[in-house]
């Protein structure tokens, strides 16, 4: 019976990372499609069961030339910034032919206080090229050792062009199990983000990011 039941568990472990295995190689196989695809909408990154594996447009896919260039987190119930970065005023993007993703990545440290939060806001600014955006979206996907935890839909609007933008985008953060927390904070960096920008409906931008929350231990 003893033997029995081991061989059992062997079994389900077995067909779980077959399971698992299986799942990651069709999502291998459906970012190459949308990536082929040329045009990738809101509907095709929704269907993603895991973090992307690599950049769904390119670079150049930004033919409306928007650049962020200040980003702000702030606790909703105290008002306490948690984070704020700025763009230095003059910088130029960087040569695609030293890094062609360079500035699509971004790696937050944060203490386990975080995961307690219940609201943040994300203010972020930015500009517009010489051409009008009629619809700009964003879709951002958080996942945790490729579980998805919370998917954000947040409508930027109308931006008119040569022009610079502030918006402050509320995020109500999921309510994570003791377990769970403890989990994110003892696996740095296993928790990611795919945030993709549309514009009229087709992905013109997506960035990663990756986060740990033992700051301060």
């Amino acid at each position: 019976a003893v033997v029995s039941t081991q061989s059992t568990g062997k079994g389900f472990l077995a067909r779980k990372a077959k399971k698992a295995e299986t799942e990651r190689q069709d999502q291998v196989d459906y970012e190459k499609k949308l990536r082929n695809k040329g045009a990738v909408t809101v509907e095709d990154v929704l269907k993603l069961t895991r973090i992307t594996d690599d950049y769904l447009c390119p670079i150049q896919a930004n033919v409306h030339k928007i650049d962020f260039t200040k980003f702000k987190i702030r606790d909703m119930e105290s008002g306490g910034v948690l984070f704020e970065i700025a763009k230095p005023e003059g910088t130029s993007d960087v040569s695609l032919s030293k890094d062609p993703n360079a500035g699509r990545y971004v790696r937050y440290e944060f203490p386990p206080e975080f995961l307690k939060l219940r609201q943040i806001g994300a203010t972020v600014e930015f500009t517009i090229g010489d051409k009008p955006v009629n619809s700009f979206r964003m879709v951002e996907r958080h996942y945790f050792k490729d579980q998805v935890i919370k998917s954000f839909d947040f409508d930027f609007g109308f931006c008119m062009p040569s022009s610079l933008n502030t918006c402050e985008h509320i995020y109500d953060l999921p309510s994570l199990s003791p377990e769970l927390m403890r989990d994110m904070v003892q696996n740095p960096f296993q928790t990611k983000s795919d945030s993709f920008y549309f514009v009229d409906g087709q992905l013109i931008m997506h960035n990663k990011a990756d986060y740990a929350y033992n700051a301060g231990m």
